[in-house]
């Protein structure tokens, strides 16, 4: 295309954008040479981010809403079916229709099966086109739907603008991706994004995460996190709203530092969103690199665990995770998993996943302060055992007794050194809300008893009879 017939386009269109929709079928008028509407509806696509505009199902273009995404907090019931629809496609053209049998379905469940099993040994994976292949039948839906739940959190708290910068760092197959474009598509906004992966997942997310009709732009950055010019893409775009690590930072070798460079890249009202595996390495292992960056660095942390009280930091282990209901198995997950039988060996419909918010503004999830005269902060937990006392405590896990005994519920406030552990040992009315709250919401716990679990290491918060337990916000 003539240089200067894009440059005529977008200048008419910043003059119009402002008094009227623009219709391609009007603004070709204006350009020299009167290009066809076609020519201009494309380039009104490709320059929708700069343009700050949006397409409209009439093929009209408007500015793009200002402020903050407006969309409710979503769970995920069913991987999407366009998505699947094009990563199935992925497989058809690359091993023909019954991709899921002979040669090519064993050679994929076997690099599934390695995948697994270098995951447990905490081994590296060599991201070739068959693991990437292998990697978004097994785990793109569970990650998109635990990517989902996160990112529509932080739209309903008003962390995402409508006109979103983002950064995806270690991109993947492209869950978090495919959340975040759908995200910002069914709540109008305009999405900039930015994808940071090396490897041939690459090739799998440029196929399933098509760019879509002026509502997003998408950039490759065929780099690891390392080497990415993070320094060269805020000045050449400006800074970020968003970053993301979506399961990335446990694979990395030095993954506190990176995170500590990357945090140099937000907007100064923006928001890094690092998301891992709810196994007990990486999800404990997350906790290390958060606390690497907010304790002893320049972040804070706006959730899960939010530091109450002030100049107190937490040493406990920490182990804390998210349980979503599973999703519906994704037919392409039965595809693979039918000829062996239908073993569930390579079916992965849970939707669990530990996760932190940082930002650096000082800007807290739950802006509370806790008064010693009222409650205990659970740092001085070795003071009060066999007391009774007062605690505001963040409810950190689902029911983890498994219905085997008493309900079991981790605890934290940002200044415990051990674990504390809600135990409920009369359920009753008033203590209810410890049963019902969710994960991350704020607890104010009266009168419970404190006792230390030699077997576990661990301190018991006895919630019985004579406790009422109570949200606090």
């Amino acid at each position: 295309m003539n240089p200067e017939t894009r440059k005529q386009i977008r200048e008419n269109a910043q003059y119009l954008r402002s008094v009227r929709p623009l219709d391609p079928e009007e603004l070709y008028e204006y350009v020299e040479g009167q290009p066809h509407p076609a020519v201009v509806r494309q380039v009104l696509r490709e320059e929708a981010v700069d343009l700050g505009i949006v397409e409209r199902e009439d093929g009209t273009f408007v500015p793009a809403p200002e402020g903050t995404l407006e969309a409710p907090v979503r769970s995920v019931e069913r991987f999407p079916p366009e998505h699947e629809r094009r990563v199935e496609e992925l497989l058809a053209g690359t091993y023909g229709d019954e991709w899921a049998e002979g040669d090519s379905g064993d050679r994929l469940r076997e690099r599934v099966r390695d995948i697994k099993e270098r995951y447990l040994r905490r081994e590296a994976v060599d991201y070739d086109a068959l693991s990437a292949h292998g990697y978004a039948v097994y785990h793109l839906p569970d990650y998109y739907a635990a990517a989902t739940r996160v990112l529509s959190e932080l739209a309903a708290d008003g962390l995402l603008p409508a006109q979103l910068r983002v950064l995806d760092v270690g991109a993947g197959v492209g869950g978090p991706a495919l959340a975040l474009a759908d995200l910002v598509a069914d709540a109008g906004g305009l999405l900039d994004y930015h994808a940071v992966e090396p490897s041939a997942a690459a090739d799998v997310l440029e196929t399933v995460l098509e760019p879509e009709a002026g509502t997003r732009s998408v950039t490759f950055h065929r780099e690891t996190a390392e080497a990415f010019d993070l320094d060269g893409a805020v000045e050449s775009g400006g800074p970020f709203d968003l970053i993301l690590f979506g399961n990335v930072l446990n694979e990395l070798d030095d993954p506190a530092a990176v995170l500590e460079r990357y945090l140099g890249g937000l907007a100064d009202d923006g928001t890094v969103l690092a998301l891992e595996p709810a196994d007990k390495n990486t999800a404990t292992g997350l906790r290390e690199i958060e606390r690497a960056v907010a304790d002893d660095g320049p972040a804070t942390v706006y959730a899960p665990t939010v530091r109450l009280w002030p100049h107190q930091t937490p040493e406990s282990e920490s182990w804390s995770f998210e349980k979503r209901p599973d999703i519906e198995v994704p037919p392409m997950q039965k595809r693979l998993d039918d000829p062996d039988g239908g073993t569930r060996e390579f079916v992965n419909a849970d939707v669990q996943y530990a996760y932190s918010v940082l930002r650096t503004d000082d800007r807290r999830g739950i802006d509370i302060t806790p008064d010693r005269s009222a409650h205990a902060p659970m740092a001085d937990a070795e003071s009060f055992v066999t007391d009774r006392v007062n605690l505001l405590a963040i409810k950190l896990s689902h029911d983890l007794s498994e219905g085997e005994s008493n309900p079991l519920y981790l605890l934290g406030d940002g200044s415990q050194t051990v674990d504390h552990f809600a135990v409920l040992t009369d359920p009753s009315m008033l203590n209810d809300d410890l049963r019902t709250a969710g994960y991350g919401d704020l607890l104010s716990i009266r009168n419970a008893l404190v006792l230390w679990n030699d077997d576990e290491e661990a301190y018991n918060v006895v919630v019985d009879g004579e406790t009422t337990v109570d949200r606090a916000r």
